[in-house]
C-alpha cells in the first residue's frame, strides 16, 4: 500500500489568497515550520510581497504568484509557476474566497451567485485537481495533504446576511468528504478547518467591520478568533501530527 507518511518531510505549499487574513497567517507560519511556500493573490501584490518578505526573513523560501483563482487558466499557472520556483508541491491550502456581501436570499443576484461559487467552490475544486495530479501516488506523486478553508456558516446557514456564502462552504465541506475518500489510499489526506467569526478584512469588505466585535456574546468564548488561531489548526492538519486524519472538517470557533 502506498506510504501514508511520505508529506513528513515539509515541501512546497501553495496558499490561495494569501496576500492577507487567514491566507496571510497560514502562508507565513507555514514558512516558519519548514514549507517552501507560494504566496498567491489576486489583487494586492504589495500584501503578497509583505507576506512572502517576512517568510524570507524569518530564514524561510516563498515566492509571489499573481492568480485569480476563479480562472482556470490561471490556476494551471500558479501551479506550474509554483513547481518551477520552489519544486514539486507537497501541499496545498484553499483559503481565497468571497462572501458575496450580505443579501437575503429573496434579493440575492445571479451575478453574485457566479461569484461566489467560481471562486469559493470551482476555483477550490480546480486547484484540489492540480494539485492531487502531482501528488497523486496513482500519479506517480509522493503524496501530500490539502486543506479548504469552510466557514461555521455551512453548518450555521447564515440566515438574513449570507445564505449564498454559506451554501458555497457547504458545497466545500462536501467536496472534502468526497474527495478525502477518493484520494486516501494515494497518499493524498484532505481536511477542512472551518472558522467561526475571525478578526479579518472580510467583515469590512462585506460592510460591516465591527460584526466580530458585536456578536462576540454570541460565541461561548466571548470573543472573535485571529488568524493565527486559524493558521495554527491549518498546519497541525498538513503536519505528520495529523498522518491518520483525512476527511476531518475541523470546528475553530470559540464554540459557536
Amino acid at each position: 500500500m502506498p506510504d501514508s507518511h511520505k508529506e513528513d518531510a515539509p515541501g512546497t505549499l501553495i496558499v490561495t489568497g494569501a496576500g492577507r487574513g487567514i491566507g496571510a497567517a497560514i502562508a507565513t507560519l507555514a514558512g516558519t515550520r519548514g514549507f517552501r511556500v507560494a504566496v498567491n493573490y489576486a489583487r494586492n501584490g504589495q500584501a503578497a510581497a509583505d507576506v512572502a518578505r517576512a517568510i524570507v526573513s524569518s530564514g524561510g523560501r516563498a515566492c509571489v504568484i499573481q492568480a485569480d483563482v476563479s480562472r482556470e487558466n490561471e490556476i494551471v499557472r500558479l501551479f506550474e509557476s509554483a513547481e518551477q520556483e520552489l519544486g514539486p508541491i507537497t501541499g496545498l491550502v484553499n483559503s481565497a474566497g468571497i462572501t458575496g456581501g450580505f443579501s437575503r436570499v429573496e434579493a440575492v443576484t445571479s451575478a453574485t451567485l457566479a461569484r461566489v461559487f467560481a471562486l469559493n467552490v470551482i476555483g477550490a475544486m480546480l486547484c484540489a485537481r492540480e494539485a492531487v495530479r502531482r501528488m497523486s501516488t496513482r500519479n506517480g506523486g509522493s503524496g501530500g495533504a490539502i486543506v479548504n478553508i469552510s466557514s461555521r456558516a455551512a453548518e450555521i446557514g447564515g440566515a438574513g446576511e449570507w445564505v449564498h456564502y454559506a451554501a458555497s462552504k457547504g458545497a466545500l465541506d462536501t467536496f472534502t468528504l468526497g474527495l478525502a475518500r477518493e484520494v486516501a489510499s494515494e497518499g493524498i489526506r484532505v481536511n477542512a478547518v472551518a472558522p467561526g467569526h475571525v478578526l479579518t478584512e472580510l467583515h469590512a469588505d462585506s460592510g460591516d467591520p465591527e460584526r466580530p466585535v458585536r456578536l462576540a456574546p454570541t460565541i461561548p468564548m466571548g470573543r472573535a478568533g485571529k488568524p493565527e488561531e486559524i493558521a495554527e489548526a491549518v498546519l497541525w492538519l498538513l503536519s505528520p501530527a495529523a498522518s491518520y486524519t483525512t476527511g476531518a472538517i475541523l470546528a475553530v470557533s470559540g464554540g459557536r
